[in-house]
């Protein structure tokens, strides 16, 4: 069996396992387990959530025997009030949340696809109603100014000898603001978008831009080659104040020169 047939093996498993239960509604395949299917592959792992009636929520939370009784578990824990993150012995890896069918309305999440369901259950709640994209930014004048006041703060955080704290603000919050306008640049290829993650197969989505990011992200000892790189690349493709351009490029010149 490949790792792809694995995967929705266990999922449909599960699925029983739920039914087996009685307390259960239905179980919701979310990303490449859910509506995404087309990009399921070996790296997959499975993320859903568990629905269950009123009143049973702490069941599924208190006791993972429903997981545990399907194959044996190598490791787990606990990561939100909700749910878990847990890796199978046989490599299969989850990342799951328990809701009672009230509580869907007052969260946040993506379109799934229901891998199981009691018959009399309303498909519809699991249809998220909020489906704006989360790291869009407020304008493109805001993103482009925090972009450039980020690749500054880095390169004073560097100047100290802050590595980590400039590799952050200059390959982290610079880049992922600028490219947040990505869709300025370039025509985006139309590949499972994901609204809360713009890095998420950004390669694909943006292939043009993308062969600019090796040159961007260069790592812990070449931030201001990194942020050189940012900055005009910004100018090549926005107006950018030219005054804090060249502040950019003459502190990270000179970081260069001392590293």
């Amino acid at each position: 069996m490949s790792k792809k047939e694995l995967l929705l093996s266990r999922l449909n498993q599960i699925g029983k396992s739920l039914e087996s239960t009685g307390e259960a509604l239905a179980l919701l395949g979310l990303g490449s387990v859910g509506k995404e299917l087309d990009r399921l592959d070996e790296y997959s792992d499975l993320d859903f959530f568990v629905i269950t009636k009123e009143g049973s929520k702490m069941r599924f939370i208190d006791d993972l025997d429903w997981l545990t009784s399907i194959s044996p578990v190598a490791y787990h824990f606990q990561n939100t009030d909700d749910g878990y993150k847990l890796l199978y012995e046989d490599g299969i890896y989850c990342e799951f949340a328990v809701f009672e069918e009230k509580e869907l309305a007052e969260i946040d999440f993506a379109e799934g696809r229901i891998v199981w369901k009691e018959e009399d259950f309303d498909e519809s709640i699991c249809s998220p109603q909020d489906k704006d994209i989360r790291w869009k930014p407020k304008s493109k004048d805001w993103a482009i100014g925090e972009a450039l006041t980020c690749l500054y703060v880095g390169l004073t955080r560097f100047a100290r000898g802050e590595k980590l704290s400039a590799t952050r603000f200059i390959q982290s919050y610079a880049l992922d603001n600028m490219l947040s306008l990505s869709h300025f640049i370039a025509d985006e290829v139309d590949y499972y978008k994901d609204k809360y993650q713009n890095e998420r197969r950004y390669e694909k989505r943006y292939p043009g831009i993308a062969k600019e990011l090796s040159d961007m992200v260069q790592g812990y000892d070449r931030c201001p080659e990194s942020a050189i790189a940012i900055v005009e690349f910004m100018d090549d493709n926005f107006e950018i104040n030219q005054a804090m351009k060249q502040v950019i490029i003459n502190l990270a010149t000179e970081l260069k020169a001392d590293n």
